[in-house]
């Protein structure tokens, strides 16, 4: 049996943005202790679990105040004596918010309360996180997807298209995947910078360039790719993360920097003519969180070939997951644990994007913190695949530096996912 909780604070700190968030800690009748913070994205789905923020004047209208109050007094009195059982306390957290989106206490508050408490859990065990997860089971150290360029909500909308990132399946191992992206983030700020393109750094920590078009921007990491030494549809692959939604003004697709309006199945098809000419093998979001239509057509087309990823379409929610593989739309889940607000959430995602035969990426968002719990849900739960961001600034490199000891840790028994983690039958 577990310990009791004996202690929950939480605090304000400052994410990757400089904006405050909101950490928990929890300690345990066995002096066992866990600690986290909540992330923060930019692009989020109508869905999802929602900050509180204080509104007004202070930090932007972004301070957390209220939500700490609530950490520390109704959920503090909430949980402080009950026994730490992961899914309990989180179906107690979710019951006790009593809204679909955990407005009144706050996703954010939630969410940090369940990661703590996830921390502490394994700290009693007096296990690495990863292998408190991973319970005894054969895990994967997972394939990442890496941020070169950035756009959209994340670099001032200098492109439509959010993310440009890219893939490495073919590694020997994870070592070689991060050294083989170096190389790549390096020569693409080479590249740009000698060009004159070069505006410094996204959110993400991807360069932030001055492109021509969202096709500019996937020439370039072509042939950033090939500057490099590499093969690009061989050696390293393109991902995509389109952010739809954010393109979608209620009828029609806008393309602010190509002053361009698509319907759904022009938008498909410029996605999928995309795919034929640039070594592209992952989509994220291609159509917007509403557009079903949309996504089984581009899955259906493209299906076999490319990984389809839903985001705001599925917002780590079980049931979406279940009903879009019923649909056949998309074949694998982003799976963001404040999206779905509890660890518990996350994981029924992320099983029934198993359960359906998909591909799962357990993934950080663009306001972050230095928490390394990321890397150790991606590796204990075998998800796969991570998204941290790019190759570069320190609440990024925490999470791959994280991976790269649990890979030591693992030593012999280290297994890189590479192709294993695509959607079965990908593979070029």
């Amino acid at each position: 049996m577990s310990s009791r909780i004996d202690l929950l604070h939480a605090r304000r700190i400052w994410d990757s943005r400089g904006r405050p968030t909101i950490e928990i800690e929890i300690r345990l009748a066995s002096g066992a202790r866990g600690r986290a913070a909540a992330p923060a994205g930019a692009s989020r789905g109508l869905r999802e679990a929602v900050d509180l923020r204080d509104g007004g004047a202070a930090f932007g209208g972004f301070d957390v105040d209220r939500a700490i109050a609530n950490a520390n007094g109704e959920i503090a009195r909430l949980l402080v004596g009950r026994e730490a059982d992961q899914a309990e306390i989180d179906t107690l957290l979710v019951s006790c918010d009593g809204t679909e989106t955990l407005s009144r206490l706050g996703g954010n508050t939630i969410v940090a309360t369940s990661l703590a408490l996830l921390e502490a859990c394994a700290a009693e065990r007096s296990l690495p996180l990863w292998r408190h997860l991973a319970d005894g089971k054969k895990i994967r150290l997972p394939l990442p997807e890496i941020q070169i360029f950035g756009g959209g909500a994340h670099a001032g909308r200098r492109t439509d298209v959010q993310d440009f990132m890219i893939m490495v399946p073919g590694a020997p191992n994870l070592s070689r995947a991060f050294e083989i992206t170096a190389d790549v983030y390096r020569a693409a700020g080479a590249l740009l910078a000698e060009e004159g393109r070069l505006s410094g750094t996204a959110d993400e920590g991807g360069w932030w360039p001055n492109f021509k078009s969202n096709e500019d921007a996937l020439a370039t990491l072509t042939r950033a790719i090939e500057r490099a030494g590499y093969r690009p549809g061989s050696d390293v692959f393109i991902s995509l993360d389109i952010a739809a939604s954010e393109l979608w003004n209620g009828s029609a697709y806008v393309l602010a920097m190509e002053n361009r309006t698509l319907i759904s199945v022009e938008m498909v098809a410029m996605v999928a003519d995309w795919t034929e000419r640039y070594p592209i093998l992952s989509i994220e979001d291609p159509v917007d969180q509403s557009d079903e239509t949309g996504m089984r057509s581009i899955t259906q087309r493209l299906g076999k070939k490319v990984q389809i990823v839903g985001d705001d379409f599925l917002v780590t929610n079980a049931a979406l997951v279940q009903k879009a593989a019923a649909a056949g739309a998309c074949n694998c889940a982003l799976i963001k644990v404040n999206q779905a607000g509890t660890v518990t959430r996350a994981r029924a995602a992320l099983e029934e994007a198993r359960k359906a035969g998909w591909a799962a990426i357990v993934s950080a968002r663009s306001g972050e913190t230095e928490d390394v719990w990321l890397s150790h849900l991606g590796t204990g739960w075998d998800a796969g695949q991570v998204k941290v961001g790019s190759f570069a600034r320190s609440e990024r490199m925490a999470k791959w530096n994280e991976l790269l000891r649990i890979e030591e840790q693992l030593g012999a028994d280290a297994v890189f996912a590479g192709w294993s983690a695509l959607p079965a039958g990908i593979r070029r």
